[in-house]
């Protein structure tokens, strides 16, 4: 029987980016598709790209790992559902004598990472998203439509605040010879949305800086991913689809983009970059205080959200860092 594990929040991380080499995933992952039901097999390889076949198989691993550790249970007795919709709910580990789940957990994966946040507090309810700010071709419409029209392509899932906020608004960004650019120098250059021009700002220590403009719409398009990575992990958090009717009345506010860390090299010192934790989050005008968020840059591109309701069952302490498992260390759970 696995040894259970028992921290108040379980993080873990499952990187897909190196695992399962070739062109189908049941050539190349043939021996861990067995440690699937079939309805995980299936969507796995349903996928028209392996890329994609890997982080759902992956989804499907940590998932059982978790539960099989957590609650020191067989791989093979684990059972999933959905709530609170039986559809469109988020997954939940369903007992087999039919009582309420010991544990609350959540999955996400992006660009080859998937992440799991996880508890044994069945009271307490979870959210996870991880985004990569540059897995998609985001400046083909950018260059088009200016960043403040590619902004408002998602007008139906911000609020017009928010919108605003992400097309105007700009964290502290760092020019190619590491000189800080903070919002009061940048001045009114903030409301550029446009690559390619050049830039000159005064300095506070009197000098001036001239800077082409993409690394202003690199800052503000992070700055857009750090709005979508919370609000995503807030839905799940409380398991409504991104149809839920309340969308635009959800606001964070007071949102800072991590400063990111760096790629993985010969080891992983400095992939971590920095944490954030104090969004406010707004909802029909009030804010929310019983959701705890949180927000880790890892590597240079990838930033992954938490959201944990209630927040007293977490006041005081920090998100612990993401604990990196390998597919033999599945395995070996997967087949005790």
């Amino acid at each position: 029987m696995p040894a259970r594990i028992t921290p108040l929040i379980t993080c873990l991380m499952l990187d897909t980016r190196n695992l399962w080499p070739g062109q189908k995933i049941d050539d190349a992952a043939s021996d861990v598709l067995q440690l699937l039901d079939p309805e995980e097999q299936r969507k796995a390889r349903g996928m028209l790209q392996i890329k994609d076949a890997r982080m759902v198989v992956a989804s499907a691993l940590i998932k059982r790992y978790y539960i099989s550790k957590t609650l020191g249970i067989p791989w093979k007795s684990i059972l999933f559902g959905r709530r609170p919709d039986p559809v469109h709910g988020k997954p939940c580990y369903l007992p087999e004598d039919g009582s309420e789940s010991p544990i609350e957990f959540n999955v996400s994966h992006q660009a080859g990472i998937v992440v799991l946040v996880g508890c044994e507090r069945s009271e307490a309810e979870l959210g996870v998203d991880i985004v990569c700010v540059n897995e998609r071709d985001d400046y083909r419409i950018i260059d088009s439509e200016g960043l403040n029209g590619w902004v408002n392509m998602f007008e139906q899932f911000f609020s017009p605040e928010e919108v605003w906020d992400m097309s105007y608004n700009v964290d502290t960004f760092q020019l190619l010879d590491g000189v800080d650019i903070t919002p009061d120098e940048l001045g009114r250059h903030d409301r550029c949305c446009t690559r390619g021009r050049e830039l000159t700002v005064d300095l506070k220590n009197g000098q001036q800086r001239t800077f082409n403009s993409d690394l202003l719409i690199d800052a503000k398009l992070r700055r857009f991913y750090t709005f979508y990575c919370h609000k995503e992990a807030y839905i799940k958090l409380t398991g409504e689809a991104m149809l839920a009717d309340w969308l635009q009345e959800l606001e964070f506010r007071n949102v800072r983009s991590p400063k990111p860390g760096t790629v993985a090299r010969c080891s992983t010192h400095g992939r971590w970059g920095e944490k954030a934790n104090d969004v406010e989050v707004w909802l029909h005008g009030r804010r929310v205080e019983d959701v705890k968020m949180e927000i880790q840059a890892f590597e240079e591109d990838f930033m992954i959200s938490i959201a944990a309701r209630p927040a007293s069952k977490f006041e005081g302490e920090d998100m612990p860092t993401f604990q990196n498992i390998s597919v033999e260390d599945i395995i070996s759970v997967g087949t005790s």
